[in-house]
């Protein structure tokens, strides 16, 4: 007969369990309006193989499209979402669309506003990592604009105001955040 598990031993077999099914790090950032605003949503980044799966959902918006960019300040203190800087561009790219080669790693295209004010997107994009190297995009900026991104204008898009603000949060195994 066997002898019975102690605690001890299954609270580290739990634990090693725990760790083989860890997706990994993920990150997240809550989108709170601008001043004079009523944007509000929520963004998840998950890395999925080279690429990162973004997932959004914002509410509040006039219907129609509105630029969605990563920006280089995790900073949503100025009231009008200035303080978070220009868009997220690590390797110097000209601004464009967010499946081209020649593009902002933050430019993630636009987002599309139902009749009811919510949009919900969900992209896979290149050149973002989390915790490290040049595309890591924890504690940035996330950033909706009042109008679209027309994926020429340079250095912005031709955006427009900034109608909601947010910054992205890393999370780590067992549910601890860092940037």
């Amino acid at each position: 007969m066997k002898a019975p598990i102690s605690v001890a031993s299954a609270a580290a077999l739990l634990a090693a369990c725990a760790t083989m099914s860890d997706p990994g790090p993920s990150a997240g950032a809550r989108l709170d309006a601008t001043r004079g605003n009523n944007v509000t949503g929520s963004v998840s980044f998950t890395p999925k193989g080279s690429k990162m799966l973004v997932k959004a959902e914002v509410r509040g918006l006039a219907p129609g499209l509105h630029g969605f960019h990563i920006h280089e300040k995790g900073d949503c203190g100025s009231g009008d979402g200035m303080s978070a800087g220009g868009h997220f561009n690590p390797h110097k790219k000209p601004h464009g669309g967010a499946s081209g080669a020649e593009r902002h790693a933050g430019g993630l295209g636009n987002l599309n506003a139902d009749a009811s004010g919510v949009a919900r997107l969900e992209i896979e994009v290149e050149g973002l990592t989390l915790g490290s190297g040049e595309g890591n995009i924890g504690g940035r900026g996330m950033i909706v604009h009042a109008a679209p991104d027309d994926f020429k204008t340079q250095p912005t898009g031709n955006s427009g105001a900034r109608v909601a603000c947010g910054v992205i949060v890393m999370t780590q195994s067992g549910g601890t955040s860092r940037y």
